[in-house]
């Protein structure tokens, strides 16, 4: 029977109770991990969200009611216990921050019961994801969660410390906002007073801190929620909160300066880790020719090595044909691989078809300097030589080759390149290696689409020096463009932002809006640029992305107390659910069946 607090106060949470505390009395509230009765003595440890403590009872100290009370006990019971501590009579737990004492029970009173939870609250466990998330409440119990929940409220406590001092200003935006058509699928939120109108929510603040800077507010922050309709992976969840600044009369340099002394304070302050500065940088053509990918992980090389002129003359039509269509040949030397069997070869063929490779060719040369290859007797001997000249190869190693155009071939050799770091235990967590980089093209072709779309956001400010290739050269282009990138993770990204009218004209243009057509989305902003405006740069973080490498997580999910599955719902929930027919009427919306 569930028991009242009264007259109860906790004194201490289950760790604060230290050697220092030997002698005192306490008063500690928590769950039951495990209880064991050992005839006329029972071992309780008690959990809370700090730790474990382990609690004594004997009939002796707490008396005939609390001892028969306490051999009723099982996992997840919640109890208050009032004690006396002690120096452990025992052997020191290791594995406990209070493995060296003990709590002798004078008092227990059990303040609820608990069925058998659907599977045990221990760290590390390998109970599935689907089942965890269904009593989500159960598995917030679990050690490592709370210590990823922990940490990540620590990250934002900091970030807010941190920003305050630097002289920002925490600022709300709205989050019931106006449908923009550029970048995810925006949700929907119907007015109950505008019949056949839809509000959006925000997939981030951006339209709102640019205004704020327009309105004098000259450095702004908020911990911001978004969302965003979009296909879900490991790192990305419908909603999520954004570490999102704003900062006025700034260029490049300021933005990123600010940041790196954000992100050295988060590593040193939460992990004891010095994160060297300045950070390096790299340009989004370097990041796409050393590593096939605009978020390098540079815990481990592989690098790729453009071969194209070296294979120019071989008789090879894999080569041939990509070179003749405008495409280029790279490769990467996978160290050490060389023994790799066929079989093991030809999986990593498979794996790079699924990054849209027609094949993968490769060459093997053994230990003996024996040399196979998937395209060897197209080539003369010399010419082997020079590839595998060019390639730094050596007995041991294994070169894989893409062949076909650019952004294939990037995508292809980046993809593969992780995957073997995976493969071989090269992507340590606790090797953290930050970079920047900067100047991303300012618009990419959408075949889909048909026209250039913005590679960030409309409101990038180009670089100067390109701005003159807008007509003749669009692609061309780079912005002020900014990400900030962690072991292969985009942390978060920012540009400067266009504070001329004429500029920011001449880029609907190329968007494709008519200018009826950004007055219509983008007027009020355009508007208000009519009245002064700054100029004016900034950055958001994904603060889930933060704490998930932070914390050593491979999810996202494992940093956010109540995450969504894979589409889009909630297993604790059952969210979204259909709602009464009387709420859609009011709202003027009717559901048509498939």
């Amino acid at each position: 029977m569930a028991e009242s607090m009264l007259g109860l106060k906790r004194s201490h949470r289950c760790t604060e109770v230290t050697a220092a505390s030997i002698g005192q009395k306490v008063t500690v509230m928590g769950w039951v991990q495990k209880s064991r009765n050992k005839g006329g003595i029972i071992f309780t440890d008690l959990r809370d969200r700090s730790g474990i403590l382990q609690i004594i009872f004997e009939e002796s100290d707490c008396g005939a009611e609390a001892f028969e009370k306490a051999t009723k006990l099982r996992s997840e019971f919640v109890i208050a216990v009032v004690g006396r501590v002690e120096a452990r009579l025992g052997e020191t737990n290791q594995n406990l921050v209070t493995g060296a004492i003990e709590v002798r029970a004078e008092s227990l009173r059990i303040l609820s019961e608990s069925e058998t939870p659907p599977f045990p609250i221990e760290e590390n466990s390998r109970t599935k994801e689907e089942l965890r998330l269904k009593y989500r409440y159960l598995d917030l119990r679990r050690p490592d969660i709370q210590r990823n929940l922990i940490l990540r409220s620590k990250i934002a406590i900091l970030t807010r410390q941190f920003l305050a001092e630097e002289g920002f200003l925490e600022i709300e935006t709205p989050t019931l906002i106006k449908s923009t058509p550029e970048g995810a699928r925006d949700y929907l939120v119907p007015s109950r007073v505008h019949p056949g109108s839809f509000y959006a929510l925000p997939q981030s603040p951006q339209l709102f801190k640019q205004l704020l800077m327009c309105s004098g507010y000259d450095r702004y922050f908020q911990l911001a929620r978004c969302y965003r309709d979009e296909d879900l992976r490991a790192d990305r969840q419908p909603e999520f909160t954004q570490i999102d600044m704003e900062l006025s009369f700034v260029d490049v340099d300021d933005v990123l300066d600010v940041n790196e002394r954000l992100i050295h304070k988060l590593f040193q302050e939460l992990l004891g880790v010095d994160v060297p500065l300045p950070i390096p940088r790299m340009t989004w053509q370097e990041a796409m020719d050393r590593f096939g990918s605009d978020k390098p992980d540079l815990r481990f090389g592989m690098e790729l090595v453009n071969v194209s002129d070296v294979v120019k003359d071989v008789d090879f039509i894999v080569f041939r044909s990509a070179l003749e269509n405008g495409g280029t040949v790279r490769g990467i030397n996978a160290e050490g691989e060389g023994g790799r069997p066929r079989k093991k070869i030809d999986a990593l063929v498979e794996y790079a078809k699924g990054y849209g490779a027609k094949g993968l060719a490769w060459l093997a040369i053994h230990e003996d300097g024996e040399i196979k290859s998937s395209f060897a007797k197209f080539m003369t001997p010399e010419q082997t030589d020079a590839l595998v000249k060019a390639m730094d190869g050596k007995p041991g190693d294994l070169l894989l080759f893409a062949a076909d155009q650019n952004k294939v071939v990037w995508d292809v050799l980046g993809a593969l390149r992780l995957e073997i770091a995976r493969q071989r235990g090269l992507l340590k967590k606790d090797d953290f290696r930050f970079l920047w980089v900067t100047e991303f093209p300012l618009l990419e072709y959408s075949e889909e689409q048909g026209r250039y779309v913005a590679m960030h956001h409309p409101f990038t400010m180009p670089m100067d020096e390109d701005w003159h290739l807008i007509d003749s050269d669009p692609g061309a282009v780079r912005a002020k463009a900014y990400d900030i990138v962690l072991n292969g993770t985009e942390l978060g990204g920012g540009s400067v932002r266009i504070h001329q009218s004429d500029i920011q004209s001449k880029m609907f243009e190329v968007l494709g809006f008519t200018p009826e057509k950004a007055q219509e989305q983008f007027g009020f902003l355009l508007e208000a640029f009519r009245y002064g405006v700054p100029p004016h740069a900034g950055l958001a973080y994904g603060l889930d992305r933060v704490a998930m490498l932070m914390a050593g997580c491979d999810s996202i999910r494992e940093v956010i107390a109540f995450p969504k599955v894979k589409d889009a719902s909630c297993l604790m929930t059952e969210a979204p659910t259909p709602v009464d027919q009387k709420q859609l009427e009011e709202l003027g919306i009717r559901v048509i069946e498939e």
